[in-house]
Order: structure tokens, then sequence, then C-alpha cells
């Protein structure tokens, strides 16, 4: 739970907070990022704005919940291959919300230290632990800037190659990489 949410009001009813991450994480796909708005949100989750309100600042952390929860649940593979894999196979579906975010965090700093904080880190977290263990004489930020550098330019420009062949290059280009 972010700070703000643990300092207002009452705690939050679990099965409202998964409605309002399903809503957002749905019209995020739907529609992208532009066309989400906080009472699209409370429409689909059945619940009141006020209560969206309560627990979020706005549409901006409300999408960051749910594509983090959805990051977490879609790429969760344990090997390097996998993540590498499951991150470029998963990332077209979310260009959209993935492409708005990142378009949000350049206008507003705040956001943008949640945006790295709670969703970048942490997958760049995931995946450095992966390379420490399977590639151990690489550096694993190089490995993070590479992977990750790649993927974000084709989310921002070239969508249509996130793909699990690109993915399988590049865990090649990993492996070919010597230090």
């Amino acid at each position: 739970m972010d700070e703000v949410s643990a300092k207002r009001g009452r705690p939050r009813d679990e099965r409202a907070r998964k409605a309002i991450l399903g809503a957002a994480r749905d019209l995020l796909i739907e529609d992208g990022y532009a066309a989400l708005t906080v009472e699209g949100i409370a429409r689909r989750a059945g619940v009141g704005r006020q209560t969206v309100y309560r627990w979020w600042q706005g549409k901006a952390d409300v999408a960051l919940e749910a594509m983090n929860a959805q990051a977490e649940l879609e790429i969760a593979a344990t090997d390097l291959a996998a993540f590498v894999r499951e991150t470029f196979i998963v990332a077209p579906r979310y260009v959209p919300a993935l492409s708005g975010l990142m378009a949000h965090a350049q206008l507003d700093p705040a956001f943008a230290a949640r945006f790295r904080a709670e969703f970048l880190d942490r997958r760049r977290a995931a995946l450095i632990a992966l390379v420490r263990a399977e590639l151990p004489a690489l550096d694993p930020e190089y490995a993070a800037d590479l992977v990750f550098g790649t993927l974000w330019y084709l989310v921002l420009t070239r969508p249509d190659r996130l793909d699990a062949e690109f993915a399988d290059r590049m865990y090649e280009t990993l492996h070919a990489r010597r230090p």
C-alpha cells in the first residue's frame, strides 16, 4: 500500500481494491492511458469515485498499481530466458498503458519517482537477480540497461517488434556478451 493510501480514511476493502485495479487494467488495455478516467474506473469497478480518490491520488496512481500487479502476475519467471521472453511477449498488450505512464512520468516529477520505484526498479531488480544467478560474469546493470532500454524503445516506437523471436534474440545477445 502506498504512503498516501495508508494515511487516508478507513482501510481498503480488498474486494473493492481488486475490482478497481482490474477495471483500470481492462480500461488501459481497451482504450489506453489517455482515455482512462477515475470516473470510468469507478463505474467499471462498481464503486464511487470517492472510493478511488480515498486510496489513490488519481488515474496515474491507480494505473501504476494495476500495471505493477499485472506485471507480477504475468512475468513471474524464475529463469532469465523465460523472464525476457515473457516480458517481450506480454508488453504488446500493454503498450498504450506503458507508453501513457511513461509520458505522464515525463510531465510529473513526483509521479516519475513513484513510477521508477514501484514499477521500473522492481522489474529491473527481478532481471538483475536472474542475471546474477545465471550469468555471473556479465555486468547485471548493463544487462538490465540492454533489455529494458530496448524494451522501452520498442514500446514507444516499434511495438510490432515485441515478440518471442525478438526476446529470444535478446537472450542470445546476453549470453554472447563477454565482460
